[in-house]
């Protein structure tokens, strides 16, 4: 364990995900499906050399790692190694709960697990805070056992001088205060109030007079000696008219409410703070069409046909939503945008996000270049991300860099139509309904019945125009209700 570990990198390889600040190499992969190889870590987040100005050896600090863009802060979901254990380079530390998966934690460098700063069940622990400590043998263990950290995240091991220290300075200020309280002038008796510690000076008679009417002397003012409430005064406020009327004691005593409070994962904590920020910061509005799609039904059936005879995965209507999404983008490119300050940034790939509800909370995995990709491509991704999003097992690369979102809880939950909350930083989401059978006027004047969809797209404001948004929604209505233009 000899060097500093953020200048140990020609063993590493760079992942693409690289993030604005100095860095240093970590090892970190994805619970479940394993993110293998390395993430680029904060330098403040990960292992440094330390030596304390006591007597503490060389050691070193193990941070809580930036495993995400959005990431600033994590819990630790289990410890895998114990205080003691001997670590090599490989091994798994801990599991670490961010905001979007779980993700084990390795070690980097052989040594002994000294101390466990943060224990199971830790939560809000910000990215670099230390977790942990490791030192290069056996016999320097001990040396930790009360190793503590200090406010900020900053390891700390005083010396017991400077606690001396300030035990000493706490009498000095305790003297100090109690002067400065002595030195305090008393107002005279004429200049203090009626009521003391919540008591109001009043006399028998006027008490009892209140009492009879359901007066409350604390909505007196006094002016008996040292404004003492006296029986004239109740009287007259009696006869202002003022008086509340007596209240009926409630017939019915209040029950307690049995509840039981279920504790909140990072991922839906990061999601209700992503949302809120949302509806707080980005002028929404909404533009709602319907669809016909009786053509896509029977195009459905029939590709549905053809990839059941090689074996293929079934094609839903969302997956038709998400085609015609991505090609209505690349016919209006402005939907496919985000905002910033200074300039409005539009996107040159376009990838689709999909919500998927999950027991951690939602989860929003990407089909990349969902316009370049054919319908039965577009079912495979879709069902192979929603298979890790219910694990709980996405890797970054399966959740980030979306352009725009679709919702769709037509489908599976009936949902007739609904608003939903744009995804930030993109500028727009697609709600999806359900599709329900209406009775219409067909060609030659009759009645016939035919199938419909009911689609909600919601637009930043700041972004993209109401013109801009009917326009894109018009250009979707045609793909869905003309699917052959979908494969051409």
């Amino acid at each position: 364990m000899s060097g500093v570990i953020d200048k140990r990198t020609s063993h590493h390889h760079q992942i693409s995900s690289l993030w604005n600040r100095e860095t240093s190499w970590g090892h970190a992969r994805c619970f479940g499906d394993h993110l293998e190889g390395n993430c680029l870590l904060p330098r403040n987040a990960l292992s440094s050399r330390q030596i304390s100005s006591t007597t503490v050896s060389l050691h070193q600090e193990i941070g809580m790692p930036s495993l995400s863009p959005t990431m600033t802060q994590g819990n630790i979901a289990k410890w895998r190694k114990r205080e003691g254990d001997q670590v090599a380079p490989g091994d798994v530390l801990c599991e670490i709960e961010t905001d979007k998966a779980t993700l084990e934690m390795e070690a980097m460098e052989e040594g002994f697990l000294a101390k466990i700063l943060c224990g199971d069940g830790s939560k809000d622990i910000p990215v670099g805070q230390p977790i942990a400590i490791v030192v290069e043998s056996e016999e320097e263990i001990a040396e930790f056992k009360d190793y503590k950290v200090a406010a900020g995240g900053a390891s700390s091991s005083s010396p017991p001088k400077k606690e001396a220290a300030l035990k000493e300075e706490a009498p000095k200020d305790e003297s100090a205060k109690s002067s400065s309280n002595q030195s305090a002038p008393e107002l005279p008796k004429s200049e203090q109030t009626v009521s003391a510690n919540d008591r109001v000076f009043a006399s028998p008679a006027a008490r009892k007079i209140a009492e009879e009417n359901n007066v409350s002397l604390t909505n007196l003012q006094g002016t008996g000696p040292n404004r003492r409430i006296i029986e004239a005064d109740v009287e007259e406020f009696l006869g202002s008219g003022t008086a509340v009327a007596p209240q009926k004691p409630s017939e019915k005593p209040i029950q307690s409410l049995d509840f039981t409070d279920i504790p909140n994962t990072q991922i839906r904590r990061i999601t209700a703070q992503r949302l809120l920020l949302s509806k707080q910061t980005i002028p929404h509005y909404y533009l709602t069409v319907d669809t016909q799609v009786d053509s896509l039904l029977a195009l459905r059936s029939k590709l549905n046909n053809l990839q059941e005879a090689s074996s293929g995965k079934r094609i839903s209507i969302n997956d038709f939503v998400l085609k015609a999404a991505a090609m209505a983008l690349r016919k209006v490119p402005e939907c496919n945008s985000s905002w910033n300050d200074d300039y409005i940034r539009q996107f040159h790939n376009v990838n689709i996000s999909v919500a998927v509800q999950t027991d951690f909370g939602l989860l929003v995995p990407v089909v990349r270049d969902a316009d370049k990709k054919g319908l039965a491509a577009i079912a495979d991704d879709v069902k192979t991300l929603a298979d890790k999003a219910k694990k709980n097992s996405l890797k970054p690369t399966d959740y980030e860099g979306g352009t725009f979102t679709v919702s769709n809880l037509g489908g599976p939950f009936g949902v007739k139509q609904f608003c939903a909350i744009i995804n930030p930083p993109q500028a727009c989401i697609l709600a999806v309904g359900t599709t329900d059978k209406r009775v219409v006027r067909d060609l030659d004047g009759g009645f016939t019945t035919s199938t419909y969809m009911s689609v909600t797209l919601s637009c930043d404001h700041r972004v993209v125009d109401g013109a801009i948004g009917a326009r894109w929604l018009g250009a979707f209505k045609s793909y869905i209700e003309d699917p052959v233009t979908l494969i051409l």
